[in-house]
């Protein structure tokens, strides 16, 4: 933890840079100035002026769209921002869990413990999904219980084409390092997650894409 990261995320308390970042950080791509203001409530102005204290603060990242006509006339290029590819962590006191779970991971391959790794990921997710469904009604309360407890945990579901797909992989720093086995654990554990729900475990599988989780859920079972 950097006396930065806390400075950054101390940015995040006033509501109305909260709201502009989760705007954008929501869209998943590019906001423009005009679009994180309509979102979060506010002037166009006083949007330009904390998304760029949030690009200052690493929060954000900036740059410019080419104007869609060409020519005299169309205008100077606009400003747009997206989430910054940064990751920052706050623990009191501070923790190396990822420092940990890079060793393991490369203890996993060197030993070609694989499909154990996995077995235990399904478990995990088993675990989990259990302890969701067994307060009275919690999985029948409406809505997709798995969506709730992956949105809680990070993963920033959303729909598309009938499917739930996830902008961020909660383990992204790992999955760089070690892809493969990662990815493999990340889809066993959310199978895990749906059969301890009392769900179809195949409705999650591998669709990576740049910059999302690579699991995907469909929508319903059956789809």
């Amino acid at each position: 933890m950097s006396d930065d990261d806390l400075d950054a995320l101390a940015l995040l308390h006033d509501p109305v840079r909260r709201s502009l970042y989760e705007a954008v950080a929501g869209r998943g791509g590019e906001v423009g100035r005009a679009e994180a203001a309509e979102a979060a409530g506010v002037s166009r102005t006083l949007a330009g002026h904390h998304l760029d204290r949030l690009v200052e603060a690493g929060l954000l990242e900036s740059g410019f769209r080419a104007p869609e006509r060409k020519g005299p006339g169309s205008g100077r290029p606009a400003k747009v921002y997206r989430r910054a590819a940064a990751e920052l962590s706050v623990s009191l006191p501070p923790r190396e869990y990822a420092t940990l779970g890079a060793v393991l991971a490369e203890v996993v391959e060197e030993l070609g413990a694989e499909e154990r790794a996995e077995a235990a990921a399904r478990r995990a997710g088993e675990r989990l999904g259990r302890r969701v469904a067994e307060p009275a009604g919690s999985a029948s309360s409406g809505g997709d219980p798995a969506e709730a407890v992956l949105r809680e945990r990070g993963y920033e579901p959303y729909a598309e084409d009938g499917r739930l797909r996830m902008r961020n992989c909660p383990f992204h720093a790992l999955a760089m390092e070690q892809p493969l086995l990662v990815c493999s654990m990340n889809l066993a554990l959310c199978q895990g997650l749906l059969a301890g729900l009392g769900d179809d475990p195949d409705r999650a599988r591998l669709d990576p894409r740049p910059g999302e989780c690579c699991v995907t859920l469909s929508k319903t079972n059956g789809d």
